[in-house]
């Protein structure tokens, strides 16, 4: 981190900008903001698929055995099914 990344607190590292603001509250320094643009994409990285219930159980139950989640489960098989499969 460069020196003096933090314009308020004059901090030289995150945990000394971290232990500023366990201290202070922005509000004390609200004259010294300016107001910025951003964007944010909140695009999913899953895709959700309807699995009938019997399935789904099945899942849950074989899942547990071997000592994984349902979900890590499921996309090992899909990548085994979809490996095996020709585009």
């Amino acid at each position: 981190m460069k020196r003096n990344k933090s314009t308020v607190s004059k901090a030289g590292s995150y945990r000394e900008i971290g232990e500023f603001w366990g201290t202070h509250d922005l509000g004390e320094f609200w004259e010294q903001t300016k107001p910025v643009r951003m964007s944010v994409s909140l695009e999913p990285e899953v895709d959700y698929y309807g699995v009938e219930h019997e399935l789904s159980e099945k899942l849950l139950r074989v899942a547990d055995r071997r000592g994984v989640s349902a979900q890590t489960l499921l996309n090992l098989w899909l990548q085994e099914k979809l490996s095996a499969t020709k585009s």
